[in-house]
């Protein structure tokens, strides 16, 4: 049993919802250009884990992968409340928000820059030339490729895993929600980990195809094991979304 979005709580709870999915979206798409050493950040030793090819395996993530798996618990929660198409609209609106800044920031890389603005950047902090132009262009242009990458991975990668978390509660009912939550996630994951970095990165970038496979199965089980560790949280947006909904919309939910 879906909520109807028809009342103005429940109308506020979608906006709310969707507003957080679309923002937590949009960043991770730009910020994603930035590969980041997971062990230089913790100050660690690189792993170097084996792996085929003689490929060594390094913890490198993409930084818009992040926040990403906090996209996937809002889905949830909307899926969760709103069902299928609640996850479809957002989704698709998200898609074409994201288009339009590719669009906007596509434009913003061919514009002349201005004289003054190359002339007060033209040093880095060390008093080297520096070419800001370039650096923006390059920079957006990158995340341009994560964005035609993504876009394909994202509205394939949510279809799944609306599909998943309905056919998951379908099987188990209103009882738990932490089998849906993780399960809907480990497998549309496994399609937007890879796909992404195929698209972005091989075929319109410059990586190898080992590269994108160990990346992918860093970012893959980065978000699994996030999804996993988020689960706490689910249950406590849950209780919330209730407690706001009223008393009568938990009795539908008290078996989680």
């Amino acid at each position: 049993m879906m909520l109807n979005a028809s009342t103005p709580k429940k109308q506020q709870l979608y906006l709310i919802l969707s507003a957080i999915f679309l923002t937590n979206a949009i960043v991770a798409e730009f910020a994603g250009v930035k590969i980041f050493s997971l062990e230089k950040l913790l100050g660690l030793m690189p792993a170097q884990l084996p792996f085929f090819g003689g490929q060594k395996l390094d913890f490198n993530l993409s930084v818009g992968v992040v926040i990403w798996p906090f996209v996937f618990v809002i889905s949830d929660l909307i899926n969760e409340y709103f069902g299928r198409e609640g996850v479809r609209k957002i989704s698709f609106i998200t898609a074409g928000m994201i288009a339009w800044s590719f669009l906007v920031v596509l434009a913003g890389t061919e514009v002349p820059p201005a004289g003054f603005w190359l002339e007060l950047n033209s040093t880095d902090t060390a008093g080297n030339p520096f070419d800001i132009n370039f650096a923006y262009s390059s920079i957006f242009r990158a995340g341009l490729g994560i964005i035609v990458g993504s876009l394909a991975a994202f509205l394939v990668s949510q279809l799944v895993d609306a599909y998943s978390f309905h056919y998951l509660k379908k099987l188990t009912g209103h009882k738990k929600l932490w089998l849906r939550a993780t399960g809907s996630t480990v497998i549309s994951q496994l399609i937007d980990s890879f796909v992404i970095l195929f698209i972005a990165f091989y075929l319109l970038g410059n990586w190898s195809m080992d590269q994108v496979l160990q990346v992918g199965l860093v970012q893959y089980t980065y978000k699994v094991s996030l999804a996993i560790l988020l689960t706490p949280l689910i249950y406590l947006a849950h209780w919330a979304i209730d407690g706001y909904l009223g008393r009568n919309k938990n009795q539908l939910h008290r078996n989680d």
